[in-house]
C-alpha cells in the first residue's frame, strides 16, 4: 500500500483541472502516493477532462454538491493510506513538495496536521492569503499568518523557513494523519465551507496533538478560485462559523466574555461596511450572527468543558495590534 493520498475535491473545476492537475501529477511519485479527485456533483466537463486527460488519476464521484467539509468527509471514507492530503483544486505544486512533511510526520507521531508554505500564484514571490507559512488565532478568534495579518501579505525573503508549531494548517493543503484526522472527527459538515480547518486543527490541540508549517514543501495558491474576498456568501460563512468554532472550542470559563467582545467586533465590521456602502456584507454579518445563535445549540453536547491546553496561541488583539498600533508584519507582534 502507498503512504499517501492526494485528495482534490472539484466542484465545476474542469479549467483549475486542467491548469493545476499536471503539476501535482508531475511532481508526485506515483510509488508514494495515489492522486484522487472528488467529484462534488459537478454538471460541467470535469469528469469527462479527468477521463481523458488524466486517466492516472483515481475519482470518486458524488451524486451532489456537498460543501468542502463533507465533501471531503465523504471522500476520505475511501482513502486507507497512513497519511492524506487534502488539497485545493488551484494549487500548484513543486518538485519535493510532498517528502518534507512525511518525512517529519514519520519523525514526530505527535504531530496530526502539517502544511507547506503557501505562495501566492499570481504574486509567486510573495505569501499567499490563505495560509502563508502557518496561522494562528488571537484571543477573539481572529485567524492570521506567519507572513500575512488582515489583508497585508509579506514579501517571501526567507523569514519564515523555519519549522514552527502553529495553530492551524490551511485547507488550501493541509497534510494530515488519517487515523487523526477521523479520531477528531474530520471537517464539521454543517460549516459547509470556511474556518472547517481551523476548527479541525483546534480539536488536534484538544487531542494533545501538533499542527506545523514545514516551510521546506512550497507550493503556489491562486486563492479567491470558489468566492472572492469581500463576496457576501464567504463574509456570511466566515462570521457565521468563527462563532460557532469559537462556542465549540472555547474552554468553558472563557466562552462568554470572548463570545460577547467577538460581538461587540462584528459590530464594528459590519459598522465599517455600512460606511463604504457595502450593504449586502453587512446584512451577510447580522445573518451570520441571527444563523450562528440557531445553530448553537447544536453543539451544545459537544461544547468544550475541558481544561484548557497548552497550544501556539497569541494572547493579544490582532484587530488592535494591526489598526491601532500598525503592527503589519507577523514579525514585528
Amino acid at each position: 500500500m502507498k503512504k499517501v493520498s492526494v485528495v482534490i475535491l472539484n466542484w465545476n473545476g474542469a479549467e483549475l483541472l486542467r491548469t493545476y492537475l499536471p503539476s501535482v501529477c508531475r511532481y508526485t511519485c506515483g510509488d508514494l502516493a495515489d492522486l484522487v479527485v472528488a467529484d462534488n456533483g459537478s454538471d460541467d466537463d470535469s469528469l469527462q477532462v479527468l477521463r481523458e486527460e488524466f486517466p492516472q488519476v483515481k475519482v470518486i464521484e458524488m451524486p451532489v454538491n456537498r460543501g468542502f467539509a463533507e465533501g471531503y468527509n465523504i471522500a476520505l471514507k475511501h482513502i486507507h493510506t497512513e497519511y492524506v492530503v487534502l488539497l485545493n483544486s488551484d494549487v500548484e505544486v513543486t518538485e519535493g513538495w510532498l517528502e518534507p512533511m512525511i518525512a517529519y510526520a514519520d519523525q514526530y507521531p505527535e504531530v496530526a496536521a502539517i502544511q507547506p508554505k503557501i505562495r501566492a500564484c499570481r504574486r509567486r514571490t510573495h505569501f499567499e492569503h490563505a495560509g502563508a507559512a502557518g496561522g494562528y488565532l488571537d484571543r477573539f478568534g481572529y485567524p492570521f499568518c506567519r507572513g500575512r495579518i488582515f489583508d497585508t501579505v509579506e514579501e517571501d525573503l526567507g523569514q519564515y523557513d523555519t519549522v514552527a508549531d502553529i495553530f492551524w494548517a490551511t485547507g488550501a493543503c493541509l497534510f494530515t494523519r488519517t487515523k487523526d484526522y477521523h479520531e477528531a472527527g474530520g471537517l464539521d459538515a454543517l460549516f459547509f465551507a470556511h474556518m472547517e480547518e481551523i476548527d479541525l486543527c483546534w480539536r488536534f490541540h484538544r487531542r494533545n496533538k501538533r499542527v506545523v508549517c514545514v516551510p521546506q514543501s512550497v507550493v503556489y495558491h491562486l486563492g479567491g478560485a470558489t468566492l472572492d474576498t469581500e463576496n457576501p456568501r464567504k463574509t456570511y460563512l466566515n462570521f457565521r462559523n468563527n462563532l460557532l468554532m469559537l462556542y465549540k472550542n472555547l474552554p468553558a470559563g472563557k466562552r462568554r466574555g470572548i463570545l460577547f467582545r467577538r460581538k461587540l467586533l462584528d459590530g464594528i465590521a459590519a459598522l465599517n461596511f455600512a460606511i463604504h456602502g457595502k450593504w449586502d456584507n453587512v446584512a451577510a454579518i447580522y445573518n451570520a450572527h441571527l444563523d450562528g445563535h440557531k445553530m448553537i445549540n447544536t453543539y451544545y453536547k459537544e461544547r468544550s468543558v475541558h481544561p484548557e491546553k497548552k497550544v501556539p496561541y497569541h494572547d493579544i488583539s490582532i484587530v488592535w495590534a494591526y489598526y491601532f498600533r500598525k503592527k503589519r508584519y507577523y514579525s514585528e507582534l
